[in-house]
C-alpha cells in the first residue's frame, strides 16, 4: 500500500505534465529532449510564461495554469525559442529582424505582450528589469547567427554519429 503523500505527488506531477503551469520556467515539449537551452533563451521562456500568465489571469481567469488556448501559445513560443537562430546572442522580440512566429501567432503575441509588458514591473520587477537591459542589448548580424548555428548543428549531428559506431 502506498502512502498518501506518494499518491498526491504521483498526481501533482501527472497535472504537470498535461497542464501547463503559469509559473514553470521550463519547456516540458517531448522535441526538447535533445538540448537544453542555455540561460539567455530559458530566461525569454520565463518571460513569455509570465506575460502569458498575465494575459490569461486577466482575459480568461485563469489564476492557475494557462487555459488549452494560452497553453498551445506557450509551447509553441517556447518551441520557436528554442530554434531560434541567435540563441545566447537573441535580441529582444521587438528589435529582432527575424520573424519567429507565423502571422496568425505573431499577432495574437503582439497582443498578449503590448498587454502584459506595462503589467510586468509590478508582477514580476526582475523579469521585468532584466527584460529592459535586454532592451539594450546589441542585435547580432543575422548571417553570423545562421552560420553558427548550422556549426553547431552540425558538430551534434556528428557527435551523435560517433557515439553510434
Amino acid at each position: 500500500m502506498q502512502a498518501p503523500g506518494l499518491v498526491l505527488l504521483a498526481a501533482r506531477d501527472t497535472m504537470r505534465n498535461t497542464s501547463p503551469d503559469i509559473r514553470s520556467g521550463s519547456s516540458r515539449d517531448p522535441g526538447n529532449a535533445l538540448r537544453r537551452p542555455g540561460p539567455r533563451i530559458r530566461q525569454e521562456q520565463r518571460t513569455i510564461d509570465a506575460m502569458l500568465g498575465i494575459w490569461c489571469r486577466d482575459h480568461h481567469g485563469h489564476r492557475d495554469r494557462l487555459c488549452d488556448d494560452c497553453a498551445q501559445l506557450r509551447l509553441y513560443a517556447h518551441r520557436r525559442l528554442d530554434t531560434c537562430p541567435f540563441q545566447e546572442e537573441k535580441p529582444v522580440c521587438n528589435r529582432c529582424e527575424v520573424h519567429c512566429y507565423s502571422a496568425l501567432r505573431r499577432e495574437h503575441v503582439k497582443q498578449v505582450m503590448r498587454y502584459a509588458g506595462p503589467r510586468m514591473p509590478l508582477r514580476h520587477p526582475w523579469l521585468a528589469l532584466r527584460h529592459m537591459l535586454d532592451k539594450l542589448r546589441r542585435v547580432p548580424a543575422l548571417a553570423q547567427a545562421v552560420a553558427r548555428t548550422r556549426r553547431e548543428r552540425r558538430q551534434r549531428t556528428e557527435a551523435a554519429d560517433d557515439t553510434c559506431r
